[in-house]
């Protein structure tokens, strides 16, 4: 599996469409207000309000006991495995997820985990194959102690994990006595597009967290919820993996900004990564994945060109966009528009017409 990150290009024209990902989002002028107004103290010891207050909303939004902020949501990641899981054990995940694809390895490095990737389409694993991949306890093979569901999935395309299969799950994990896990980097774009609540997607999952820089447009952050005691163990990883970050009521508010104003808004990231998809299925030769939140995968190499032509080509025309695990990757976000992603449309028909 490869991710090809963007490189600067001294000659490239500058990026006026950038589809590159939703981390590429800057904080309204809304939020920087937020910002700039944000009571703040220090953290360390419990005494910045602001990033109180998103804590308690975070906890309440996820129906769990207690939640964190932390600077990023793999950090969320390493701490939540490093607090479930003892050096030895085995971790099941999808085998696209983003702790084994995404993260350097830092659960080996730091934990001596074991990761183990389940199969499944669209980067999700069917319960009945979690099942299948648990094996009995005994002293010639790693404790399994952990499942992990990445809702929404990334490299599946952005799919959304169905209730019915993430409630079988854990009712497996809980009878074969492992920790639940959800990483939710995007799990506010499946309640949206699903109109089901974060609460109830989260419902009888050990530890969950939602991440606040990719579509909701935040600067900076994520937050991870589960028990007091849940908690209380991330903290001491947290403090371990780099410690507090003080007067972080700056940061926090442009997140609790988010939960205000950027939630219900993705829905049109939703509609322009539909619109996107339909435009490209009608340029010949493009195979295109249909989206189900504000990711859209597709490869051109039926259209003549490859997809790290395409790529190219169309940074020179001041779009950017990825490649991932072979396809095109294009992220809508809160800093595209509309009419941004009709001129995409054109621009590749352009590419394709001169291949």
């Amino acid at each position: 599996m490869t991710y090809t990150p963007a490189r600067p290009d001294p000659k490239a024209p500058l990026v006026r469409i950038n589809l590159l990902s939703d981390t590429q989002t800057r904080p309204t002028q809304g939020m920087r207000e937020a910002m700039a107004r944000a009571e703040v103290g220090d953290e360390q010891v419990g005494d910045d309000p602001s990033v109180n207050l998103l804590c308690e909303r975070v906890a309440d939004l996820l129906g769990k006991e207690a939640a964190v902020f932390m600077p990023s949501g793999t950090m969320c990641n390493v701490a939540a495995t490093l607090v479930h899981c003892r050096p030895g054990d085995e971790i099941l995940a999808h085998a696209t997820a983003h702790v084994i694809a995404r993260e350097g390895g830092a659960h080996a490095a730091l934990g001596g985990f074991q990761i183990t990737g389940l199969p499944g389409a669209n980067g999700q694993f069917a319960p009945e194959v979690f099942r299948a991949a648990l094996h009995p306890r005994t002293r010639y093979q790693p404790p399994q102690t952990l499942v992990s569901a990445e809702q929404t999935a990334n490299i599946g395309g952005g799919t959304i994990w169905k209730k019915a299969a993430l409630d079988e799950i854990v009712e497996i994990a809980k009878t074969k006595g492992l920790a639940t896990h959800m990483d939710g980097a995007r799990l506010l774009n499946a309640t949206v597009a699903t109109s089901i609540s974060a609460r109830d997607m989260a419902a009888g999952w050990d530890s969950a967290w939602i991440d606040f820089s990719k579509g909701l447009g935040a600067p900076i952050g994520a937050v991870i919820a589960g028990s007091r005691e849940f908690i209380d163990q991330v903290w001491r990883w947290k403090q371990r993996l780099g410690g507090s970050m003080r007067q972080a009521g700056i940061c926090a508010a442009a997140c609790t900004y988010a939960l205000d104003y950027h939630v219900e808004r993705l829905a049109e990231d939703h509609a322009n990564a539909r619109a996107l998809a339909r435009g490209l299925a009608q340029v010949s030769g493009i195979e295109v994945q249909e989206p189900e939140t504000n990711l859209v995968f597709f490869k051109p190499d039926g259209a003549g060109v490859t997809g790290d032509a395409m790529v190219g080509a169309l940074r020179q025309r001041g779009v950017m966009l990825a490649m991932m695990d072979g396809r095109i990757r294009a992220c809508t976000h809160l800093d595209v528009t509309a009419a941004m992603i009709e001129e995409t449309v054109g621009l590749v028909r352009e590419v394709v017409r001169k291949a």
